[in-house]
């Protein structure tokens, strides 16, 4: 079994969702490395007893702070009830994040059913490495200026 970092974030409204998803899914959660934004690794630590590293609250940089951790290779898959139903005051934030992911090639599910697809795949227990980018080519382009 490979031990991977999941990262988790969910906003207000979808905070119930993600603590029912992880509540089906706790023994496999356990099992891994986990970080959270703020108040979700709260809710996620306090009711179902989960060690969780807990950055800053989402609008306060915790979304950043995931994002930065992804561009570092530190973050093996990405887990992000968002609310698209409800306006963001810190959308740039959530944007930037989910941008961060795919550039990096990072699996992200954004909502239950495709949580459920994720942490049920055999990937999960195994090394994986997925592709990266070609930054070489993106750092030394030519720029007119």
């Amino acid at each position: 079994m490979v031990t991977k970092t999941i990262a988790i974030v969910a906003h207000d409204h979808r905070k119930r969702d993600v603590l029912a998803w992880a509540t089906e899914h706790v023994s496999v959660l356990r099992a891994h490395r986990l970080i959270a934004t703020g108040t979700t690794g709260r809710v996620l630590s306090e009711e179902l007893s989960l060690e969780i590293e807990r950055l800053k609250s989402g609008p306060l940089g915790g979304d950043q702070q995931i994002g930065a951790r992804i561009a570092d290779g530190l973050v093996d898959l990405l887990i992000f009830f968002w609310d698209p139903l409800a306006a963001q005051p810190h959308d740039p934030d959530v944007k930037a994040l989910l941008r961060l992911a795919v550039v990096w090639n990072i699996p992200i599910a954004c909502n239950r059913a495709s949580a459920d697809f994720i942490i049920r795949s055999p990937l999960l227990a195994e090394a994986y490495a997925p592709e990266q980018p070609d930054i070489e080519n993106y750092v030394n382009r030519s720029i007119a200026l």
